[in-house]
């Protein structure tokens, strides 16, 4: 089941898809609420640090961009960090570091906070676990990260599954009838990863196969 799931992990990442990140295609329902809410909220934050933490394609990707539209934000990946980088976070007055965790050298993530608050920028960062709950041992560090503004991308609600799903087929150019969305969300999986796989597994017969979709394929799929 193990070497199943990676050889899909590896099927997703390889599969190219032009997705939209635009803001009229991000859908707010009680699960993601309060995180849009403080990407709409900028410049008005209560903290000068704000932490967007959910589940791996939960959307925090899609408010990142969303935020980065809004205020032309420095736009990082954490793998990209070195101490290089500070010369760029020095330039900008809004920095977005995308997929933080805590293989990241934490003297260089305290130096980057140091340069946010002196400074009077924005930082936007996005993870899967909550960063006040990240095992880091640099006090200063694990201070700063307990007084960063958290908003946590919970699972899934029904409309949230139906706009997702809606979404996933539109940026793939499929056409699906919407009662067989409504089957589907009664019954597929409260996960965002199960959902991604389940869209991947409808582009496969889709486009690959050739294979119009009906009840008896989502049937299947969904077993």
């Amino acid at each position: 089941m193990e070497n199943k799931m990676r050889e899909l992990s590896q099927k997703l990442i390889d599969f190219d898809i032009m997705e939209s990140f635009d803001k009229k295609d991000y859908f707010v329902s009680k699960s993601n609420y309060y995180a849009k809410k403080i990407i709409d909220s900028w410049p008005k934050w209560d903290k000068k640090i704000v932490n967007i933490s959910g589940e791996e394609y939960s959307g925090k990707t899609h408010l990142s961009k969303i935020f980065k539209s809004n205020t032309n934000a420095l736009y990082l990946k954490a793998q990209q960090l070195n101490d290089q980088i500070l010369i760029q976070i020095k330039l900008s007055d809004c920095i977005i570091i995308e997929d933080l965790n805590e293989d990241i050298s934490q003297k260089l993530l305290y130096s980057i906070f140091n340069l946010v608050e002196q400074d009077n920028k924005f930082l936007l960062l996005s993870s899967k676990k909550p960063v006040n709950s990240m095992e880091f041992s640099l006090p200063d560090l694990v201070s700063r990260l307990k007084n960063c503004l958290t908003a946590k991308l919970e699972l899934p609600d029904d409309d949230l599954i139906y706009a997702i799903i809606l979404k996933k087929f539109s940026d793939r150019q499929i056409t699906i009838d919407r009662k067989i969305i409504e089957y589907v969300v009664k019954r597929i999986s409260r996960s965002y990863r199960n959902i991604h796989e389940f869209i991947y597994k409808i582009d496969e017969l889709s486009l690959k196969k050739k294979k119009s979709i009906n009840i008896k394929i989502i049937k299947e799929i969904i077993k």
